[in-house]
C-alpha cells in the first residue's frame, strides 16, 4: 500500500519561534525563562558599565533589552491562555510569574535610570535622535520616576516589595478564573426556549439525562439572553458571579491595599491618580465628570427602558403562570433586553444566525479589510501553530506585496483556553537591533460555538460585532509602522487602545457590508433587506440600559481605587442599585471575576467608554459620509491611526485624522442622546 508523504509544518518567513506548543516541555519553558532573565540582565549589566554615553551604549541597548524580553518571553508566556495540556499551562504561568519578577528588578535599577536622565542632561543632543526615540527617551525616564527610581532606597524596596507581590497575586487572580471548568447539569426542560442547535451542541450526562452546561462565555451569555426558564438564568447567574469567589474576593482586596499603599509611597494621592497621570483623561477628576455627566444622560432613557422590560417580564409571567414581583432582576436583564429587540424590532435572532456561518464571514470580512486598508491577506495551510484548529493568514501591503506580517486565529473553545475574546500580540513589527523592520504577528482568540455534524458555526449578530472589534486589533499590531517595541501596534494610552477597534465595529451596522457578509447556510442568500433595515433600527435598543452597565463597571473601578481598604461585595452591590436599581444576586460577588481589574485595566475601566468619544467622532466624521468602503479614507485611517502606534499622543493622531478638534457629539447620538 502506498502512502502520501506529508511535508512537516514550517515556519513562514520572519516568524522567530515556533508556535506549535505541543513540542514544547515544561523544561524547555522553564531554561528558556532562566536564559531571558540572564540575557536580559546582561544587556542591561554593560549599559550601568558604559563609561561613554551615547545613543549606542545607552537608549538603544535598554530598548534592545526590552525588545529582546518581549519577543522570548511571550513564547514561554503564551501557552497558559491556549494549551490542552494543563503540565504546560503551570509552566507558562510559573514562566510568567518569575518574567513579572525579572521585569520589577529591571524596571526598578537605578543604575539605569540614572544613566538616561545623565544621557538626556548632557549628551542626548549630540545624537539629535529622531522623534520616536526622543519620545522613548522621556517615556523611560519619566516612567523610572513613576517607579520612584528617583526616591530613597528605603522606598524603593518597599515599593519594589509591593510590585513584586501585585504581580503575584494579579497572576493569580486570573489563573484561577482560566482554570475554572465548573459545569451545570441541567434537563431539557430547563433549557426552555434554547434553540436546538445549541442543545445539540452540549455534552450529554447519560446517568443524570441531562445536559452540562458551563460557565464559559459560549454557554452562559446565550442561555442568560435565550432560556425562557427563570429559575435556569438565576442560577447560571449566581454561579457565574460566584466563579473563585473565596480566594479572589480576597486576593482583590489585598490587590487594592497594595495599590494605594504604592501610589502613596509615589506621592500620587490613590492608584486612580497614578494611573491616569500618562493617559489622556490625565486625573480622576476629569473621569468622574465623564462618567457622572453620561450616567445623568442616560438614567432618563433607562427608567423607560426598564418599564418596556418589566411590562415583558409581566406578560411573560401571566403566559406562562409565573409568579410577578414587580423588580427587574439581574438574571432578567439579559433575557429581556434581547426580547425587546425580538419583539419591538421584530428580530429573531435564531433566523439572523443562518446568515452568518463563520466560514463566510471571515472570508468576506478579510476581503472588507483588504478593500479598506489596502492589504492582501493569504491563506498558510502547513505551518507551525499550536492546535489544528488554528487558521493562519499572511498578510501584505496590497500596493508594495511587501511583507507585513501574520495573523493567527484560534476561534474555538477548548479545555483550557482563554475563556472569552482577545487579541494577543505575538511579535512585534518594529525595527531589529540592526536597524532591520521584523514582520508582525498577532493571535486573535475566541470562543464559537464548533460546527455540529452538518451544521456549520454560525454566529449571531452580537459575535459578528466581536469578531470585528477583535480583528480592529489585529489590525492595529499588523499596520504599526512603529520602529520601537516601547510603541509598537496597540501600546497606546489605555483609553485610547479600544477606540480604532470601536471604530471598526460600525461596520456591521451598515447596509453593504452586512449584505456583503451574510450569506444563508443553506440557501446562500444575503440578508434580505427588510431584515437588515430592522437590525440597523434595533442598534439603539436598550442603549441606555446596556451603557450604564457599563458606567456601574467603571465607577466600580474607580471608587475601588480612590482610597484603600474596601468591602468589594457591598462597594459593587450599592453601586449598582444606586445606578441602575438592580439588586446584586446575595452570596455572590461580581468583582471576584472582573478579569480587566488584573489585566492592564485597574483604575481605566472607564476607557472602554471614553474610547467611544473618539470612535464614533472617526466614523461620523468621514466613513459615514464619504462611504464605508472609501478606499482613500481607509488609507488615511491606515496611516493617521494604525501606522503610528504609540509614538504620536492619542489626541494628535485623532486629530490629524479629523483635521480638528474631537468632541462627543457623535458618541451621545448613536446612543440615542441629545448632544451638547
Amino acid at each position: 500500500m502506498a502512502f502520501a508523504w506529508i511535508p512537516p509544518p514550517v515556519k513562514p518567513e520572519g516568524v522567530f519561534h515556533n508556535w506549535d506548543l505541543r513540542l514544547y516541555s515544561p523544561d524547555d519553558l522553564f531554561h528558556r525563562t532562566v536564559d531571558i532573565v540572564k540575557q536580559t540582565k546582561k544587556i542591561l549589566d554593560k549599559v550601568s558599565r558604559a563609561k561613554v554615553l551615547t545613543y549606542e551604549t545607552v537608549l538603544k541597548p535598554v530598548l534592545d533589552a526590552h525588545q529582546f524580553s518581549c519577543l522570548q518571553g511571550v513564547l514561554v508566556t503564551f501557552p497558559r491562555h491556549v494549551s490542552e495540556c494543563p503540565v504546560l499551562r503551570q509552566a507558562a504561568a510559573d514562566a510568567t510569574r518569575t518574567l513579572e519578577e525579572s521585569n520589577v528588578e529591571m524596571s526598578m535599577r537605578k543604575d539605569i535610570f540614572d544613566k538616561l536622565v545623565l544621557y538626556k542632561e548632557k549628551f542626548s543632543s549630540r545624537d539629535n535622535l529622531k522623534p520616536e526615540l526622543a519620545r522613548c527617551l522621556n517615556y523611560l525616564i519619566h516612567n523610572g520616576r513613576r517607579n520612584g527610581l528617583h526616591l530613597n532606597e528605603g522606598v524603593r524596596n518597599k515599593i519594589k516589595s509591593i510590585k513584586k507581590r501585585l504581580s503575584e497575586l494579579q497572576l493569580q487572580f486570573t489563573r484561577n478564573l482560566a482554570e475554572e471548568n465548573s459545569y451545570l447539569l441541567l434537563s431539557y426542560e430547563d433549557l426552555t426556549g434554547m434553540p436546538y442547535s445549541f442543545i445539540e451542541g452540549l455534552n450529554f450526562d447519560p446517568d443524570t439525562k441531562k445536559y452540562e452546561v458551563t460557565l464559559k462565555s459560549h454557554h452562559f451569555f446565550p442561555v442568560t439572553r435565550k432560556c425562557g426558564n427563570p429559575e435556569t438564568r438565576r442560577i447560571m447567574e449566581y454561579y457565574y458571579q460566584s466563579r473563585c469567589q473565596p480566594q479572589n474576593t480576597k486576593i482583590l482586596e489585598e490587590i487594592i491595599e497594595l495599590r494605594q499603599q504604592e501610589a502613596e509611597l509615589l506621592g500620587y494621592r490613590n492608584h486612580a491618580s497614578y494611573i491616569q497621570d500618562i493617559l489622556m483623561a490625565k486625573n480622576p477628576q476629569n473621569v468622574k465628570k465623564f462618567l457622572i455627566d453620561l450616567t445623568k444622560k442616560l438614567k432618563p432613557p433607562w427608567e423607560i427602558e426598564k418599564k418596556q422590560l418589566l411590562e415583558l417580564k409581566k406578560k411573560e409571567c401571566e403566559k406562562y403562570n409565573l409568579p410577578f414581583n414587580e423588580r427587574l432582576e439581574l438574571w432578567d436583564f439579559r433575557y429581556y433586553t434581547t426580547l425587546v429587540e425580538e419583539e419591538m424590532y421584530t428580530i429573531n435572532q435564531d433566523e439572523v444566525m443562518e446568515y452568518f456561518p463563520l466560514d463566510f464571514v471571515t472570508h468576506q470580512m478579510l476581503s472588507i479589510y483588504e478593500q479598506l486598508l489596502n492589504l492582501k491577506f493569504s491563506y498558510l495551510g502547513n505551518v507551525q501553530k499550536w492546535h489544528d484548529d488554528v487558521i493562519v493568514y499572511r498578510v501584505k501591503d496590497g500596493e508594495t506585496d511587501h511583507l507585513m506580517g501574520y495573523i493567527y486565529l484560534d476561534l474555538y473553545p477548548r479545555p483550557g483556553k482563554f475563556g472569552h475574546a482577545c487579541s494577543i500580540p505575538l511579535q512585534a513589527g518594529c525595527l531589529d537591533s540592526n536597524g532591520r523592520r521584523q514582520c508582525a504577528m498577532a493571535a486573535m482568540l475566541t470562543n464559537f460555538n464548533r460546527p455540529k455534524h452538518s451544521k456549520p458555526t454560525l454566529l449571531d449578530h452580537k459575535e459578528v460585532e466581536q469578531y470585528f472589534h477583535e480583528f480592529g486589533h489585529l489590525m492595529h499590531t499588523i499596520c504599526s509602522k512603529a520602529e520601537t517595541p516601547l510603541f509598537f501596534g496597540t501600546k497606546v494610552e489605555t483609553d485610547f487602545v479600544e477606540a480604532p477597534s470601536q471604530m471598526l465595529e460600525n461596520w456591521v451596522w451598515h447596509p453593504e457590508p452586512l449584505q456583503y457578509l451574510s450569506r444563508h447556510f443553506k440557501t446562500t442568500h444575503p440578508l434580505p433587506r427588510t431584515l437588515i433595515n430592522k437590525l440597523i433600527r434595533s442598534r439603539r435598543a436598550n442603549a441606555a440600559g446596556l451603557n450604564l452597565r457599563q458606567v456601574v463597571f467603571a465607577i466600580f473601578d474607580q471608587e475601588i481605587h480612590s482610597g484603600g481598604r474596601c468591602d468589594t461585595q457591598k462597594l459593587y452591590a450599592k453601586i449598582l442599585k444606586d445606578i441602575m436599581g438592580i439588586d446584586a444576586i446575595p452570596e455572590t460577588n461580581m468583582p471576584c471575576n472582573f478579569n480587566h481589574l488584573c489585566v492592564g485595566y485597574s483604575g481605566r475601566y472607564y476607557s472602554y467608554l471614553w474610547s467611544e468619544v473618539f470612535s464614533m467622532d472617526m466614523f461620523n466624521t468621514t466613513f459615514e459620509k464619504l462611504g464605508v468602503m472609501n478606499p482613500v479614507i481607509g488609507m488615511r485611517y491606515r496611516k493617521c491611526i494604525l501606522e503610528p502606534g504609540g509614538s504620536v499622543n492619542a489626541v494628535d493622531m485623532i486629530r490629524n485624522f479629523l483635521g480638528r478638534e474631537p468632541n462627543n457629539n457623535a458618541f451621545l447620538q448613536s446612543k440615542g442622546l441629545k448632544s451638547n
